[in-house]
């Protein structure tokens, strides 16, 4: 009897069981007939359809401000329309998708472990999708002045500014190297004529518009260089068009392929006035140093702090940075009131923070102005230093400073040289080489060995003069002075060496490159390479040798452009990286992912000829997607390209030694697999623009969810964005994962 009751209880329980069970998997079935998702109790899924069934390669979006940031989580659908948004912290969420050729679907309140299914309605016309494409789509509609037109003839003439020679360099300056290096044209808010100018003739609301606010002279400086008169007349035409209701001739493609495997997730960070150009999480030697760590953060010209996201809490705090003299320089006023902010001043900083980097320890180091201009004696003639005996300095614009977080204490550290971009050797010195962005001609580098040992500033530093082996005998000797034209950007930043030298100044002498490093990137070998701006531009390959301030021997190739050797022409670099190979890899403005392989170059690279083009078979350009500009035949995109980070340890998942470009026009990041490019777009807000990024691996045992690539919202404008003034910077964190379906 009693055998019988506990099967009786037994039989009750299997079957509560088993109906309990049943509940559960019908909750994590989406009521679309046929079609189920598996939904765990952290993620929401489901399907989304139109009217016209379901829609595959579509984004869905969640976004919640219950969190202690503004968090948001981005997938794709499947090619049945499914979705599934993984590893969402516990909150109330909205939830909407998004595609190319709808309109948004009704946002849903949803919060993990639910299945929610979208219903976005197909665009009822071209104009209503249109709305939805990257701003590159829209820019391309601005017509560029015709071949025959340049050089440009002045003021007097066709209205190009004189010093403009050529269509291509023309473009290098309305993308990476002027209207774009600080945010995106094309997008909505550039697209159209704010209502404070409209009662302007065209031409005369862009000349007034780029005026505004405290970027208001960088800005006319570069319509200046274009030549103010013309390039106002045809961006003023350009939103004419728009006005009227022209649109573009290309229409985006979906997501594709791995394309629907990106999980992307964005938090708020800093402040709804400041921006950000770089953030870092790792070292970049070592993607496993601080897994699940800190992100930080370089708000240059806005703030003097670093913001800090905390990615596990979903939390923002900030560490304050120093400038150690009162007359450090600060910010200008605004050159005219903005239609956003009027005549506020929204930046403040002193310090105009860029590029942070992780050394092996954990401890940061940032470019950063410490003090006004002037150098100190040991950097200038008549100091004891050796780099300071050849090749003196005088300024420098940024200087150096260290956070450690173990002991929430920043060291000030002055150097001779100015500093941009940096990045650590893996030599015993852990020697950390800077670019110096601003021009001064040489590249610096700080012993950081030696910095912890003395703390001696001016025994830890030292600095070369780029130097070119003309003579060709193997090694640095005495050198004349290159004669190149070097231009700068409204900005400051130097735009290097014009065109290559036809030869050497002097055939029985070296001859030093009158010329800056903006990127930097250091090889395995320890030979360091740079990128130089301008028209065509280039990049140096430099080898320190023993004693780099006087064994440093440089090398120059130019960016193939008018060279009937090169199969395809580009131009203008601005970021690059290094594979573990050793080849090159560099963003054109000319609308390129380019590569530089120095093991396949044939001819001899040294002597009087080898001043630049001596090497056009080590190059290999691929373009990148997207529509070209009006008017424009050569190859190329009209999409924006800062920066190259190189995924040399598949942190983001597509392989080891992945190129991955920002796209800055196309809200996205581009990375190269295979000859291809695969487009990691993020589609809210609309406005994405990236500068530099990183990849960290937080639990290497965890598959694709425990890495990732990391970068962040590196536009001077975020209330450019579809969010509009309030609109705070973001962390952005790229993942892919195996199917849209993954948990």
């Amino acid at each position: 009897m009693r055998s019988a009751k506990i099967l009786c209880v037994v039989g009750v329980m299997v079957v509560a069981i088993a109906a309990h069970m049943l509940a559960a998997r019908a909750t994590n079935l989406s009521s679309q007939p046929g079609v189920s998702v598996q939904v765990g109790p952290n993620d929401i899924g489901g399907v989304v359809a139109s009217g016209k069934g379901p829609q595959a390669g579509v984004w869905v979006i969640a976004e919640t401000t219950d969190l202690p940031t503004r968090y948001i989580k981005e997938v794709v659908t499947d090619d049945r329309g499914r979705y599934l948004i993984p590893d969402l912290p516990k909150a109330k969420y909205t939830v909407w998708a998004r595609g190319y050729g709808l309109v948004d679907s009704p946002k849903v309140q949803a919060e993990p472990g639910k299945l929610v299914d979208l219903k976005p309605e197909v665009a009822p016309d071209a104009k209503s999708a249109a709305q939805y494409y990257p701003a590159n789509y829209w820019y391309a509609l601005l017509e560029v002045p015709a071949t025959n037109e340049f050089p440009g003839t002045g003021a007097a003439g066709n209205g190009i500014s004189p010093s403009v020679r050529a269509q291509g360099e023309w473009i290098h300056l309305v993308k990476t190297d002027s209207c774009e290096s600080c945010h995106q044209l094309g997008n909505q808010y550039t697209r159209t004529i704010p209502s404070m100018f409209s009662d302007l003739d065209p031409a005369q609301a862009w000349t007034r518009r780029v005026q505004s606010g405290q970027a208001g002279a960088i800005m006319t400086g570069g319509l200046a260089q274009l030549g103010t008169q013309r390039a106002a007349a045809l961006f003023g035409d350009w939103t004419t068009r728009i006005a009227k209701d022209e649109l573009p001739a290309d229409t985006p493609p979906r997501p594709q392929g791995a394309e629907r495997n990106v999980v992307i997730t964005q938090w708020d960070w800093a402040d709804p006035k400041a921006y950000l150009h770089d953030e870092i999480s790792t070292d970049k030697r070592n993607p496993r140093v601080n897994a699940n760590g800190l992100i930080y953060g370089s708000p240059e010209e806005s703030r003097d702090y670093l913001p800090v996201l905390d990615p596990v809490h979903s939390s923002i705090t900030q560490v304050k940075t120093q400038y150690r003299d009162p007359d450090t320089p600060g910010q200008p006023k605004p050159l005219k009131p903005s239609a956003v902010w009027g005549d506020e001043a929204i930046w403040d900083s002193h310090t105009t923070v860029h590029n942070p980097m992780f050394d092996e320890r954990g401890r940061l180091w940032f470019t950063a102005r410490i003090r006004a201009g002037d150098d100190p004696a040991f950097c200038k003639a008549g100091s004891d230093l050796i780099s300071a005996k050849l090749t003196p300095l005088t300024r420098s614009g940024r200087q150096l400073e260290m956070y450690d977080p173990a002991t929430k204490k920043i060291e000030v550290i002055d150097t001779c040289f100015g500093t941009h971009h940096l990045q650590f050797a893996s030599d015993a010195n852990n020697t950390l080489w800077t670019s110096s962005g601003g021009g001064g001609g040489v590249v610096g580098w700080l012993n950081t060995k030696m910095w912890d040992q003395t703390h001696d500033v001016a025994k830890s530093q030292g600095w070369t003069a780029l130097v070119l082996d003309t003579n060709g005998n193997g090694k640095r000797d005495a050198y004349a002075e290159g004669e190149q034209n070097v231009a700068t950007t409204p900005g400051g930043e130097s735009l290097g060496a014009a065109s290559a030298m036809n030869a050497a100044a002097d055939p029985t002498k070296d001859t030093r490159l009158n010329a800056a490093f903006y990127g930097i990137g250091v090889g395995a070998d320890g030979i360091i390479w740079g990128t130089v701006l301008g028209f065509p531009g280039g990049i140096v390959r430099l080898n320190p040798g023993p004693n780099p301030p006087e064994t440093a021997l440089a090398e120059y190739y130019e960016v193939p452009w008018n060279d009937p050797k090169a199969p395809v022409w580009g131009f203008s670099p601005r970021g690059m990286d290094l594979d573990t190979n050793g080849v090159v890899w560099l963003a054109l403005a000319s609308g390129h992912l380019a590569s530089f392989d120095r093991r396949k170059c044939k001819g001899p690279l040294n002597g009087p000829q080898a001043t630049g083009r001596q090497c056009p078979e080590g190059w290999t350009l691929y373009q990148t997607p997207g529509p070209k500009f009006k008017n424009v035949t050569i190859s190329g995109s009209a999409d924006s390209h800062y920066y190259v980070w190189v995924d040399q340890f598949d942190t983001l998942g597509l392989g080891k030694n992945t190129p991955i470009v920002t796209g800055n026009s196309s809200d996205s990041l581009l990375a190269l697999v295979n000859g291809k490019f695969v487009i990691l777009r993020v589609p809210y807000p609309l406005g994405f623009f990236a500068k530099g990024m990183d990849g960290r691996f937080d639990d290497p045992n965890a598959g694709w969810r425990g890495k990732g690539v990391w970068t962040t919202w590196g536009t001077r404008t975020p209330f450019h964005s579809e969010t509009g003034k309030g609109t705070m910077p973001k962390v952005v964190h790229f993942q892919i994962r195996p199917d849209p379906l993954a948990h």
